[in-house]
This record gives C-alpha cells, sequence and structure tokens, in this order.
C-alpha cells in the first residue's frame, strides 16, 4: 500500500486508529472456544465491528506463535480475510524481527509475499544490512523500533553517545538506507514528550504509536507533538478495544471504545491546519 493510499483512508474515515490483535485465547470469551478455530473466530467478528473506525490492524506475531500451526492457520485466515474483504485497510505484521541480510530477506518474504501484509515491526540493534532488505519490497513498509513504550526501554534507547540519545542516532542513520522512503517508525505513547525532537530529524515519516488506553499513553499529548500536515501517526489500541467484554456482546464493546477513540481523532484532524 502507499502511503496516500492510507493519508486518503485516514481523511475518509477521519481515524488514525490502529486495532491490535493481539488474540489470547484466556481472554477471549469462553463461548468462543467452542468454535473449530476460535482466534480466527474472535478477529473476525472484532474486524467486522470495527473496520469502518480504524485504518489498520496488528497482529503481535507472538501471540499466533505461542499456538503453533494452530496459531499461524488462524492469522493466515485473519490477513487472508482482511486483504479480501478490506482491503483498504493497512495491515502490520508486529514480529520485530530483525537479522544478518539473507535471514532477514527471508523474514521479509515470509511477511510480505507469502502472508501479503503491508508493513513489519523490526529491531534496528543490528544495523543497517539488518534493516534494508525488509525496504528492498516495493511498496512496502518497514516500521523501526525507535522509541518504545515499555519501562526497559530507558535501559539502552534513551543513553547517550557522543551526546546525543541512542534512539536519536537510529533515526538520523536509518534516513541514509537504502529505500528509506518505506521507513515508519515505533513511538510510545507513553514517551509522548518526545516526539517535538523526533518531528526535527523525521518531520513527515508516519509513525505508529502504541501505548494509548491500557498502558497510559494520552491521545491528545501525542498528537500536539506528533501530528503532521498529513497526519503521519497511526494510534494503536490493543486490550482497550478488543478486551472491552468477555461476554457476547464483545465485538459490539470492542466497536464502542474504538468508536470513543475514533471521535478524538475525528477533533484531533480539525485542528490540522
Amino acid at each position: 500500500m502507499r502511503t496516500q493510499e492510507l493519508v486518503d483512508q485516514i481523511h475518509e474515515k477521519k481515524s488514525f486508529l490502529c486495532i491490535g490483535l493481539d488474540t489470547d485465547l484466556e481472554k477471549i470469551p469462553e463461548h468462543l472456544l467452542q468454535e473449530e478455530d476460535p482466534i480466527f473466530s474472535f478477529n473476525k467478528a472484532i474486524i467486522d465491528a470495527t473496520h469502518h473506525l480504524c485504518v489498520a490492524y496488528k497482529p503481535n506475531i507472538a501471540f499466533y506463535e505461542a499456538y503453533g500451526i494452530k496459531g499461524w492457520i488462524a492469522l493466515e485466515k485473519t490477513i487472508n480475510y482482511l486483504n479480501a474483504e478490506y482491503p483498504e485497510i493497512f495491515t502490520i505484521a508486529d514480529a520485530k524481527r530483525g537479522d544478518i541480510g539473507n535471514t532477514s530477506t527471508r523474514y521479509a518474504k515470509a511477511f510480505f509475499e507469502d502472508l501479503n501484509f503491508d508493513s513489519i515491526t523490526i529491531a534496528p540493534y543490528m544495523g543497517k544490512d539488518s534493516v534494508e532488505p525488509f525496504l528492498a519490497f516495493n511498496n512496502k513498509h518497514t516500521i523501526l523500533l525507535a522509541l518504545t513504550s515499555n519501562v526497559g526501554a530507558y535501559d539502552y534507547q534513551t543513553k547517550k553517545i557522543n551526546g546525543v540519545e541512542l534512539y536519536k542516532e537510529v533515526l538520523d542513520t536509518s534516513k541514509n538506507y537504502k529505500g528509506s522512503d518505506n521507513l515508519m517508525y515505533v513511538v510510545g505513547a507513553t514517551k509522548a514528550e518526545y516526539l517535538a525532537d523526533i518531528r526535527k530529524i523525521i518531520p513527515d515519516s508516519f509513525l505508529l504509536v502504541p501505548g494509548v488506553g491500557a498502558q497510559g499513553g494520552n491521545l491528545q499529548e501525542v498528537c500536539k507533538y506528533g501530528i503532521t500536515s498529513t497526519i503521519g501517526l497511526l494510534v494503536n489500541s490493543s486490550r482497550g478495544i478488543i478486551y472491552a467484554s468477555k461476554n457476547k456482546d464483545f465485538a459490539i464493546r470492542a466497536q464502542e471504545k474504538a468508536k470513543e477513540l475514533q471521535s478524538q481523532m475525528s477533533e484531533e484532524l480539525l485542528k490540522i491546519k
């Protein structure tokens, strides 16, 4: 998917909401456990109830890998369903891969060609030759982990090297990678105060912002420092939406929670000049 298609969808839906499909059999409604494929049944119901309120879905791959082949089948069915029924939706494989060149190429083929995701999250620690194989795919996006929302982010990401925080070095260096036009970046919503500095380095890039909702991130703060004239944000909520209810009304409750965020996003979009 081209970036402009994503921007068009944001304007059409008045939303830059990404919904994380972190599907856990221990948390989904019990009645779904009787289904042949409870993970896909849950995902399908959430997607059907919320697709008009969001522009992206982000399955966290660990939640599928944890169930072995059954989990991979559910993931494949989920991405195939999205691509067939809602092709306008931007899809993110939250896989956090990153390895030497030849291995990265195989990871890229798995998620971009076999599963046909639009994008994948990548850890940058191994550097240029672990990232560029993903950037070689046309109209696919690589979402680099820059400044994450977890407590351990302070262990390395904000440490200074020659007076410059490591996450800033990652941002600045990555701009020189071959295919960098296809880069997006992960910046946690709990780090909203850092966004002003981040925008000085990457003023136009799309940011995937997790941490709104269950992790305590504030949407208005994220928009204050991070939104651009072309929006440039995908704000993710996972648990706060998909686990709004453990009863048979789970999809309706998820829709209500998604609508709350979409309405707030619509207000923020009105502020763009």
